[in-house]
C-alpha cells in the first residue's frame, strides 16, 4: 500500500452531498480523481512538447488517434442489429 499524508480539503456543501451519494470511501474517489487530473496533465504537456518539436497534429493523426481511444464507430447514430 502506498504511503499516505492526511491533508484537509474544503469542497462546496452541494459537492460533498453529491459524493457521499456516490462513495462510502471519500479519500479513495478524492485520490482517483487527483490521480486522473495529475494523467490528463502530463499527457496535456507531453502532447504539447511533442507539437513543439514536430510541428501540429494532421487530421489523419487525430483521427487514428481517435478511433485508438474510443473505437471505430461504424454506423454511428443507428442501433445495432439483433
Amino acid at each position: 500500500m502506498a504511503s499516505t499524508t492526511r491533508i484537509t480539503v474544503t469542497l462546496p456543501t452541494e459537492q460533498v452531498a453529491e459524493l457521499k451519494k456516490l462513495t462510502d470511501n471519500i479519500s479513495g474517489y478524492v485520490a482517483e480523481a487527483v490521480a486522473r487530473q495529475i494523467r490528463h496533465q502530463l499527457l496535456g504537456e507531453d502532447l504539447h512538447r511533442h507539437q513543439e518539436q514536430h510541428g501540429a497534429f494532421t487530421d489523419e493523426e487525430l483521427a487514428e488517434a481517435h478511433e485508438r481511444i474510443f473505437g471505430h464507430e461504424e454506423g454511428a447514430g443507428e442501433p445495432e442489429a439483433a
